[in-house]
């Protein structure tokens, strides 16, 4: 089947890697939202001080890697919690593999537009950014991918994506006045209690959705440049 990526807005929205994909061939911007919690990891990081580069999951065999790979595998080290990061001292390099928000930015970096990773913590700093950034903007929710290839669309995604796009001028496309729609302005019991904050507390993080559904408590702005992103409001 062939797409029409949502041509003639402004504002446009999808989901994951396939969705950049499809909004690739026109917009100059991505924001790319996984608020549990790859995006939510990278605004940590960042303010925290840390060279955030983000990788590809699963893990290429091949390239030297320099940095903490914040995969977990070290018993108290770096993960994708975003709270494990602060043991990193600032000026080090985290690498961030992820399957979903990682994944997706690095698709949008291939298409050489500019990249953002937006998350509730960040979202009046990242519309602000935005706000006089050239479009069309793509705004991609990551959602969660099964080990089986299928997409589980996820609440958080909505929530942050909505909390962005809510702030953005513009005419939207059906798709992103959808999104928008799910804004909340209380999101806490709505991400605490969705299906990923859920298996994230089975595994011992239940922490993480309580951090990431802060609403605008940070004024960082990560955006990809080159392999890693930097604070565009610094």
């Amino acid at each position: 089947m062939s797409w029409v990526s949502q041509d003639g807005f402004d504002l446009r929205f999808d989901w994951g890697t396939p969705g950049v994909a499809r909004l690739a061939p026109h917009c100059r911007v991505f924001v790319v939202v996984d608020v549990l919690r790859f995006s939510t990891a990278v605004e940590t990081g960042l303010t925290h001080g840390l060279v955030v580069q983000p990788e590809h999951w699963p893990l290429p065999r091949s390239g030297v890697r320099s940095g903490y790979v914040a995969d977990g595998s070290v018993p108290g080290g770096p993960s994708l919690s975003p709270s494990s990061l602060l043991v990193l001292a600032p000026g080090e390099r985290v690498i961030l593999p992820s399957l979903n928000g990682a994944n997706c930015a690095l698709a949008a970096a291939d298409t050489g537009a500019t990249v953002v990773a937006g998350s509730l913590r960040n979202a009046s700093a990242v519309a602000k950014y935005l706000g006089g950034a050239p479009g069309p903007i793509g705004v991609i929710a990551a959602g969660d991918l099964a080990s089986n290839g299928t997409m589980r669309p996820a609440v958080e995604d909505i929530l942050g994506a909505a909390a962005i796009l809510r702030m953005l001028p513009g005419t939207r496309s059906p798709e992103a006045a959808v999104a928008e729609a799910g804004y909340s302005a209380e999101p806490s019991s709505l991400v605490s209690s969705s299906a990923s904050a859920r298996q994230l507390a089975s595994v011992g993080h239940g922490e993480d959705a309580d951090f990431a559904s802060e609403l605008d408590v940070s004024s960082c702005v990560p955006v990809l440049d080159g392999d890693v992103f930097v604070d565009a409001s610094r």
